[in-house]
């Protein structure tokens, strides 16, 4: 109302419209929009370096085999594991059981490398290249030729077996090296053993992501519905199922 009434009389008086100034506002400095910024700004603590080589495990990391020898893993049961290891490649040893680490581990990320057998056997479904890494010795992710293999979805490569299928089949053709990429968060359990946290795991499988934190509903089984029963860490451990599977480059860090 008043600049109206300013304008009116100008107009009135002199014939000639007159705009209020309005009175700038004062610049902001370089040295004051850097004290601003720096209320957002975190400087401890500053997070640990680890060299990541090309080709080989981040130092970081626990190796558990890298060709040489099967010092990282006990059959199952306990005593030796037996499986075979040559040129670099560790393979199932048929009838020998499951190894695990002899480490035990809670969150996890784990790489593994491993290889189906060629079918020569003419074998389809789940009698194809048939192990499985599991987490804590009791979450599965499944290993299993699947190449052309048609079977249950939540039995396929890179399913949390019997639970949930990948997001897509990123498997390679018998034979060839493949990778899982695994990022794993243990369950947490109450003092009571009641469950507080499921577990969740995301896999890469080859590079592509196919399990993207997904909960698991309790320990791996083959018949009826997983559940959860409360546990400590635990080791990992590669399923011996009757089939001539192979692994390599095998590393994990305890997060």
């Amino acid at each position: 109302m008043k600049t109206t009434f300013i304008i009116a009389a100008s107009i009135a008086l002199t014939g000639t419209a007159v705009i209020a100034q309005e009175t700038p506002e004062p610049q902001e400095t370089r040295e004051e929009r850097v004290a601003r910024s720096a209320v957002t700004e975190i400087w401890e603590p500053v997070p640990e370096t680890v060299q990541t080589p090309e080709g080989a495990p981040p130092s970081d990391a626990v190796v558990l085999f890298d060709g040489a020898n099967l010092d990282a893993w006990e059959a199952k049961e306990g005593g030796a594991a037996e499986w075979l290891v040559e040129d670099g490649v560790m393979s199932v040893a048929r009838g020998k059981g499951d190894i695990r680490t002899k480490d035990s581990f809670c969150d996890v990320q784990l790489h593994v490398e491993w290889r189906s057998p060629a079918n020569d056997e003419g074998h389809d479904g789940q009698d194809r290249g048939n192990s499985g890494v599991f987490l804590q010795e009791r979450y599965e992710v499944q290993v299993l030729d699947g190449s052309d293999n048609p079977t249950y979805v939540n039995g396929q490569p890179a399913s949390i077996y019997k639970q949930h299928p990948p997001l897509v089949n990123a498997s390679r053709a018998p034979m060839e090296w493949q990778s899982y990429d695994i990022i794993f968060q243990a369950p947490i359990f109450a003092e009571d053993g009641g469950l507080r946290r499921p577990a969740y795991v995301t896999v890469m499988h080859n590079g592509v992501v196919v399990q993207n934190h997904t909960q698991i509903q309790g320990a791996t089984e083959w018949i009826g519905y997983p559940a959860y029963q409360a546990h400590d860490c635990a080791p990992i451990s590669l399923q011996d199922h009757d089939s001539d599977v192979s692994y390599r480059n095998i590393w994990v860090r305890p997060m």
